[in-house]
């Protein structure tokens, strides 16, 4: 009976210990995508970058949704979850934006870089405190979360170097007449995400279990963004993300107006 209880308790110990292990390994393929993102852009190689950067956006995605399904999720794995993004999703994309475009201003482009790693980095400490005191919201972020400004400057890279013809692809013929003009516009955007990130500003966290069932436009609308996703990949995810990071940003202006226009 007791070599029984002992068998019972080492199975059990044994599929903690994988069900733990199993979101770590995603965790570690954001951490890699976000190393190797580096080596990328230090070698010229910016749409290569911007792809491995996507690519952790990929695995970020599914370690927290795969420890939640295994009833996995731990202080440990907040802290390495935050870590890895802290690499893939702060470092790399500044890194990419500094040798991609800001490196032509040596006075301050590589300041410009260093402010969005670091605010990125206290975005992720503001949303561990955060977690840790139990003020989370499944329903929204406080501030931009890292991923979004990330994936927005990783497939505007790809976008501008597929125009260029630095790589095979295709894009969305309206882009392409703005991309040049957004070029020279990086450094502002990455101040403005910089501020985004450490701000209080309510962002979707597309967390919370929806049970309305989707109508049939919302179908259509999934369906239509599929079809553009396979034509043109790295143009949708910049448009996306760019929607997103535009919306939160017009919600607390219609919030501020009609609060005024209350108070009248």
């Amino acid at each position: 009976m007791q070599d029984e209880n002992k068998e019972t308790k080492v199975v059990d110990r044994l599929k903690h210990t994988g069900a733990l292990t199993a979101p770590s390994l995603f965790t570690l393929g954001n951490l890699s995508c976000g190393f190797f993102s580096i080596l990328a852009s230090a070698r010229g190689n910016f749409a290569q970058a911007g792809w491995l950067i996507l690519a952790a956006a990929v695995f970020d995605m599914f370690d927290g949704r795969i420890a939640r399904l295994l009833d996995a999720e731990s202080d440990f794995g907040v802290e390495m979850d935050s870590l890895a993004d802290a690499v893939s999703f702060c470092a790399a994309p500044a890194f990419l934006m500094y040798f991609f475009v800001l490196h032509a201003q040596p006075l301050w482009g590589a300041p410009i870089a260093c402010v969005y790693t670091c605010f990125g980095v206290l975005r992720l400490a503001k949303f561990n405190t955060m977690a840790h005191a139990g003020q989370g919201s499944k329903k929204y972020f406080s501030g931009l979360p890292v991923p979004a400004p990330a994936a927005l400057l990783a497939s505007f890279a790809i976008s501008y170097s597929i125009m260029e013809g630095e790589m095979g692809g295709r894009n969305i013929h309206l882009l392409t007449l703005y991309l040049p003009h957004l070029y020279n516009f990086v450094w502002f955007a990455m101040l403005i995400l910089s501020l985004l990130m450490v701000s209080n500003i309510p962002y979707a966290a597309f967390k919370a279990k929806r049970e309305k069932r989707l109508s049939v436009w919302t179908l259509l609308l999934i369906v239509f963004l599929v079809v553009m996703l396979i034509r043109f990949p790295q143009d949708v995810i910049f448009i996306v993300f760019s929607l997103y990071v535009i919306f939160g940003l017009l919600a607390v202006l219609y919030r501020a107006f009609r609060g005024i226009k209350v108070e009248k």
